[in-house]
């Protein structure tokens, strides 16, 4: 692996690249997508319910199933790979969210209307602060989620690092597939270690 590594470099660092851009884009189209539903159905549980069922079910297919759902409506390359992967951070961000947001501290919220706040002033200003552990939680998860099924973007075109692992199989060239299986998995774990240090330290603040 070290030794492809140090004969292909260009070709990895194009892979890597491309991985990072694909989940980055994926990652806040699924959060700018995701925590606006969250604040509009918040004050609506019944809508909330369902429209978290629909999330929740979104969640258990799986990546490839949602790329190959997608294949037939936006073609190949990066934008229906982006759009997949906003799809998987959509359910973990929203579902966090309004886990947050409906469970705000009521005597705040009660503190917020004495005050004189309007809905959206209290929402905004006390609820959505609130619920930020539970929301940086939900990003925490969709961004490991998305990196990890950004490898899987190989299939419709969208390159990353999985176009290592799947040429490194088709070539029979192990150290080609190791090399990117092992970058995947190391960017999934370095994106679970890096975001749980910054909840970390944004709860110690």
């Amino acid at each position: 692996m070290i030794g492809w590594l140090r004969d292909h470099p260009d070709v990895f660092l194009e892979a890597l690249g491309q991985h990072l851009a694909l989940s980055a884009a994926g990652l806040l189209a699924g959060v700018a997508l995701a925590l606006p539903a969250a604040l509009l159905l918040a004050r609506r549980p019944v809508l909330a319910g369902w429209v978290s069922g629909g999330a929740g079910v979104l969640r258990t297919l799986p990546s490839l199933a949602v790329l190959a759902a997608l294949l037939p409506l936006l073609g190949v390359g990066f934008t229906p790979s982006v759009v997949a992967l906003a799809l998987l951070a959509l359910p973990p961000v929203l579902l966090h969210a309004l886990v947050g947001l409906q469970g705000a501290e009521p005597a705040a919220v009660e503190a917020a209307r004495g005050m004189g706040f309007t809905p959206l002033q209290s929402l905004l200003r006390v609820e959505l602060p609130l619920a930020l552990p539970q929301v940086f939680a939900g990003l925490r998860t969709a961004a490991v989620q998305v990196v990890s099924g950004a490898a899987l973007a190989t299939f419709i075109g969208g390159g990353g690092l999985g176009d290592l692992v799947t040429q490194g199989m088709a070539l029979l060239d192990t150290a080609q597939l190791l090399a990117g299986g092992s970058a995947i998995a190391l960017l999934a774990l370095g994106t679970e270690a890096g975001f749980g240090w910054l909840q970390r330290r944004w709860e110690r603040a």
